[in-house]
């Protein structure tokens, strides 16, 4: 973790354990690899491991399956796949095979393979008739990404776009949109846009062209520009700081609910105030939009040292509502239920009281969140359309966006009238 040799994974007889290195628990300030598995035990194995572990490997069994087969690994074992792909994870973290470990810990490895637009472009279009192409065979760094959605990661610097390897880490996702979806790149940064606007940290996004192909180039938040290089700050998704298998992340598939991350909240904050309404905000703001996919792994953890953190920025955040009727309000769950309930068309305020009961938080100000949500939400939609379309990325989407925010709002508007005059 950062350049500095934190500990050894293993798997042996069938079993994946993680033990730290002694100088490594003793340095002060010290942050674990996951919260998980914290610096007070030497060594972890089980189910901690597996989650953090398969929590950093892409979340498709497609892609899963095309790198086992090419690095001849196991698809059902972490371990052999990490070790091929981990040199470039999320967060802080870097899995580095022994006979790497010399070379990278004192930066002969490092190094970066410049890419041209038109190369940028056509791994995206790669991209979109197999999923596993986000690695190709011969590419020098290495990296893995978790989700559903495939992605690449590389570096920007002045303007030019590269694969790096050895320390030098990626400091960007470039995500092509789903061809289940229209205009899913453009929602995505939309969505975005506009919850910076509400006053929530996000991640600082852009829809950009390589070639004929689009994506939605994303800004690692777990990246810090330095005088000396590029650092990497160390994270992990809820679904990793819980010890919950990705395949999990869903909350009716077993996974993590708005409760289970406002405890954790409570617990390894260093401000949980500010992130328990943060993390509130977002939620609203999901319920508002129709953010469907809002799940456990959708939500993440900045590491302070010390075990302590801070909510990261908010990604991966996506409107349904402008897909009707392909997408049916009726039919719409949300990932996380709300008081109870997951179906979207009959979450109202009686489900925000009863999660306001059930998280030990004043209903009063929650209902006074989803109205000052509801009376900013139209005119930030249209400021955030106005903008994109100002830098040269208008787009029906965005329009549509912007008229099913307002009429969304207005809905919730007219519940919170409905419940003053009832008393």
């Amino acid at each position: 973790m950062n350049g500095i040799e934190a500990g050894r994974l293993d798997y042996e007889k069938g079993r994946l354990s993680l033990t730290y290195a002694p100088q490594w628990r003793e340095r002060p300030g010290a942050t674990p690899v996951s919260l998980s598995m914290p610096l007070t035990g030497a060594s972890y194995s089980g189910a901690a491991v597996g989650a953090f572990v398969w929590g950093l490997l892409p979340d498709n069994e497609q892609v899963i399956q095309e790198w086992a087969r090419r690095f001849q690994v196991s698809a059902r074992q972490p371990f052999g796949l990490i070790g091929a792909v981990g040199e470039d994870c999320a967060g802080a973290v870097q899995f580095v095979a022994p006979a790497r470990l010399a070379a990278v810990l004192d930066g002969e490895a490092d190094g970066v393979d410049w890419l041209t637009e038109r190369q940028v472009g056509e791994r995206l279009a790669g991209l979109r008739t197999n999923r596993g192409a986000w690695r190709r065979a011969g590419d020098g760094g290495q990296f893995s990404l978790a989700g559903a959605q495939p992605k690449i990661a590389l570096i920007q610097q002045n303007g030019q776009w590269g694969i790096p390897r050895g320390r030098i880490p990626t400091t960007h996702i470039l995500k092509p949109p789903s061809a289940d979806l229209e205009a899913q790149a453009e929602n995505e940064h939309f969505c975005l846009s506009v919850l910076g606007r509400l006053g929530l940290p996000v991640a600082q996004s852009s829809v950009q062209t390589f070639e004929g192909e689009v994506a939605i180039v994303v800004e690692r938040y777990d990246r810090l520009a330095t005088a000396t290089g590029v650092a990497r700050i160390h994270q992990e998704d809820f679904c990793q700081a819980l010890g919950v298998l990705p395949d999990r992340k869903y909350q009716n598939e077993g996974g993590p609910g708005l409760r289970d991350i406002l405890d954790l909240l409570r617990v390894v904050s260093s401000a949980p105030k500010e992130d328990i309404e943060s993390f509130v905000d977002a939620a609203i703001f999901n319920w508002m939009i129709g953010g469907s996919d809002a799940h456990a792994k959708n939500f993440s953890l900045l590491h302070a040292g010390g075990g302590r953190a801070r909510l990261a920025p908010i990604y991966d955040v996506a409107s349904i509502l402008p897909y009707a009727p392909q997408v049916q309000f009726q039919d719409v769950k949300l990932a996380m239920k709300i008081g109870g309930e997951y179906r979207l068309g009959e979450i109202g305020l009686r489900r925000w009281a009863g999660f306001a009961k059930e998280n030990r938080i004043d209903f009063e100000q929650v209902r006074d969140r989803i109205g000052l949500m509801a009376d900013k939400l139209p005119d930030l939609a249209a400021a955030a359309r106005d903008e994109i379309a100002e830098a040269g990325g208008a787009h029906p989407l965005n329009d549509k966006l912007t008229d099913v925010f307002t009429e969304r709002s207005k809905w919730v508007k007219s519940q919170l009238d409905k419940a003053a005059a009832a008393g």
